[in-house]
């Protein structure tokens, strides 16, 4: 699997891979997280702008995307209900990650990448989002507590040194 900067020639593409990713969630019974348009086109070329999108692609076409964005996170300088493993490193935030349904291996791809830029890695997860929960225990991650989005929405926060 090939990872690489996303560009703006990729969003048709990224708009199929967030409605599987959307269409997956909802099946498995999370109807709440990534509602109406989220992500947008916005979001993805505010990632790009930045540096931070990526693409990955599995025989030729794009089956994922994340984002990998250098600390700070502003939301996560106030964690409730436990505490960051380490709250002194620098770290990265993987946010946006999205697969489509028949390619596997995306989400070990984008950590052993993202681990491959920075060991200490964080990301939050929606309540709801068991598969997420089920990924980031099963690659090494540990539960630190809870965040909140700045527009007030509660987040189960992970990290991995």
């Amino acid at each position: 699997m090939e990872i690489r900067k996303a560009t703006p020639a990729d969003l048709p593409a990224l708009r199929e891979v967030f409605a599987a990713a959307k269409a997956i969630m909802r099946a498995d019974g999370n109807s709440r997280q990534w509602a109406g348009a989220y992500p947008d086109d916005a979001a993805v070329l505010r990632d790009i702008a930045g540096g931070w999108g990526h693409v990955l692609v599995e025989g030729g076409r794009i089956a994922g995307y994340f984002a990998l964005i250098p600390s700070p996170e502003p939301t996560y300088s106030h964690i409730e209900g436990g505490a960051w493993l380490d709250d002194t490193l620098p770290y990265y935030v993987i946010h946006r990650i999205a697969s489509v349904p028949d390619v596997h291996g995306v989400f070990a791809a984008t950590i052993l990448y993202a681990t491959g830029i920075c060991r200490n890695i964080r990301i939050d997860t929606h309540r709801d989002n068991k598969i997420m929960q089920h990924n980031l225990t099963r690659h090494g991650f540990s539960y630190c507590g809870i965040i909140y989005l700045a527009n007030g929405d509660e987040r189960l926060a992970y990290q991995r040194l």
